[in-house]
């Protein structure tokens, strides 16, 4: 293997359909001859993307990715194929999230209409798809966040079998131009769950007042308020728990997404920073040959490398989810916070290697610097993702069940659970096959085999010194203990990734470099906790490990970073 990386000079997804492939293409060249000079004056200048929605439009790129095989009226190039949205979610991605957003504020809008039994609001949805239009999720409010328990958006009877809506909705991309946007209220005088209520609005009515873009961006979050908005039946998509669990399964399909993003962001800076670096000259040699840039930029390499394993599996069980098989409802935080905080590192140590140059107005690297901080706080914010994982450490670690193989799926099928998914419980039920096998696999790898020692460790710790009762309360130290457990289903998906893909070793023991260091430092951040006991610190203590070195491995995955200088340049 040679490289991982997504390069839109020889980019051919060959596994896809021919007009999933043409969808792709066509959008990578329509970056490439605008070129890098007006992607990055309109970053700077704050330019609304209406362009590319343009483009979008006339190439039914959302329509054709974005609406379900049922709601297709028979074309059969329209399916919602988990596999293509993360493939242009990468693309995307890779020229800027300011056109990556507004597609994914789109899929978060349709979520609780394609999990509806409205079929007006469903066809109507469908319909402004293939119109070319976007959409948008009402969710999170100014005083409340996303906290829909607390919802201000109230729908008062009228008398004739509808509503009329009062309230406002913050941070609510596309919100500007969307002609479905599905909002989250509930009904006014009816407590508790049972008055939850989502329904669609339409930016562009009269009683839709658009308040202010919240952000000084080139992308548009808007705050919007409704006023007596008039809701009829067809407008509603969901009422009472069913409300709760759109939302929430809803921000399931959406937040996977995140992940590509920032791999696409991570990915165009680091041809950017390794071209600059790899020929600049400083004090007579290139800046590459000064030891702690190769370690930096092999680092960075490593950690892009697994985060590309990690999500290309995962689609692999989101794609094969069923109501006996969710295991995606653990691996799916895991790429919301673990992927994403990743490429927040990857962008941190590009960026100081190429210094002063990451400030530039005409480098991409300056837009990913700023772009890349946004990714792991939409979507729920690394703690809450983290929170969420640990709800499934029991499951995981100490109870394994048998599955079947779950193979790579690039097959052109409709993902249709995803929009059935049920309620939005039991996750402390959901069970998984065994995590070590992957690891029994590739013992023979020397840090593989070193980071499974530390993760034996957790359950160790777990069975010998497990949190106390005040201790599962204090969100502090639990975050850390997550931290530590979210590197071990890490590490166990990209080793099911690279057992099925040929991925090279050497590369493989580099990335686990990374992850026995990782570990280590979580352990000595647990060690300091002001809860933590005796037992638990001289735990920690003894999960201090160095990697295993090799300078050989080491020269090889150098030799790899290498080739990527000049291996891809944006048009100007």
């Amino acid at each position: 293997m040679t490289s991982l990386l997504f390069n839109p000079s020889d980019y051919d997804p060959r596994h896809f359909d021919a007009e999933t492939r043409r969808l792709l293409r066509a959008t990578i060249d329509w970056f490439e001859q605008r070129g890098k000079r007006t992607l990055v004056e309109k970053f700077h200048a704050k330019e609304f993307h209406a362009d590319f929605l343009e483009f979008a439009a006339k190439e039914n790129l959302f329509a054709t990715l974005l609406t379900p095989a049922a709601d297709a009226k028979g074309d059969p190039d329209k399916r919602w194929d988990t596999a293509r949205v993360a493939a242009l979610s990468e693309i995307l991605g890779f020229y800027g999230l300011s056109y990556w957003y507004p597609w994914q504020v789109t899929i978060l809008g349709l979520g609780p209409v394609w999990q509806s039994a409205n079929p007006a609001a469903r066809e109507r949805a469908a319909k402004l798809l293939a119109d070319g239009g976007v959409c948008a999720f009402g969710l999170s409010e100014k005083d409340h966040g996303a906290d829909i328990y607390a919802t201000d958006m109230v729908l008062t009877p009228d008398g004739q079998g509808g509503y009329r809506a009062t309230g406002g909705k913050y941070y609510i991309g596309n919100g500007n131009v969307a002609g479905v946007v599905s909002v989250f209220g509930r009904i006014d005088g009816v407590d508790g769950p049972d008055g939850y209520v989502f329904f669609v609005a339409d930016s562009r009515h009269e009683n839709y007042h658009l308040v202010k873009n919240v952000v000084p961006s080139q992308i548009f979050v808007s705050e919007f308020r409704l006023e007596d908005y008039p809701v009829t039946a067809d407008d509603i998509l969901h009422t009472g728990p069913a409300a709760f669990d759109a939302a929430l399964n809803t921000v399931n399909v959406g937040k996977f997404n995140l992940c590509f993003g920032g791999i696409g962001i991570a990915e165009h800076a680091f041809y950017e920073a390794i071209t600059h670096a790899h020929n600049r000259i400083l004090y007579g040699n290139p800046v590459t040959d000064f030891p702690h840039v190769r370690a930096q930029f092999v680092d960075a390499y490593a950690r892009l490398v697994a985060s590309k394993l990690f999500c290309d599996r995962a689609v692999d069980y989101f794609r094969s989810a069923n109501p006996d098989d969710r295991r995606y409802l653990l691996f799916n935080p895991v790429t919301k916070m673990k992927a994403t905080t990743e490429a927040e590192k990857i962008i941190a140590l590009l960026t100081e290697v190429v210094a002063a140059k990451s400030f530039e107005a005409d480098t991409y690297l300056t837009v990913a610097a700023t772009d890349i901080r946004g990714l792991p706080k939409l979507e729920g914010t690394v703690a809450v993702n983290l929170a969420l994982i640990l709800k499934f450490m029991p499951n995981y670690l100490f109870a394994p069940t048998e599955y079947p193989p779950v193979p790579t799926r690039h097959d052109a099928a409709d993902d249709e659970f995803l929009f059935r998914q049920g309620p939005a419980r039991g996750l402390g039920k959901v069970q998984f096959h065994d995590w070590r096998e992957a690891y029994r696999t590739f013992v023979h790898v020397p840090n593989v085999e070193r980071f499974a020692l530390q993760a034996e460790g957790l359950a160790e710790l777990l069975m010998t010194a497990p949190p106390s009762a005040e201790q599962q309360q204090d969100l502090d130290f639990l975050l850390t203990l997550g931290e530590l457990f979210t590197l071990v289903v890490y590490g166990q998906l990209i080793l099911e990734q690279a057992e099925l893909t040929g991925v090279d070793p050497l590369v493989l023991d580099q990335i686990f470099d990374t992850f026995v260091r990782d570990f280590s430092g979580y352990a000595v951040a647990l060690h300091g906790k002001p809860s933590t006991t005796l037992p638990q610190q001289q735990w920690a203590v003894g999960q201090i490990r160095k990697p295993v070195v090799d300078a050989e491995r080491f020269a090889h995955v150098w030799s790899q970073v290498e080739n990527l200088s000049g291996a891809y340049e944006m048009r100007p």
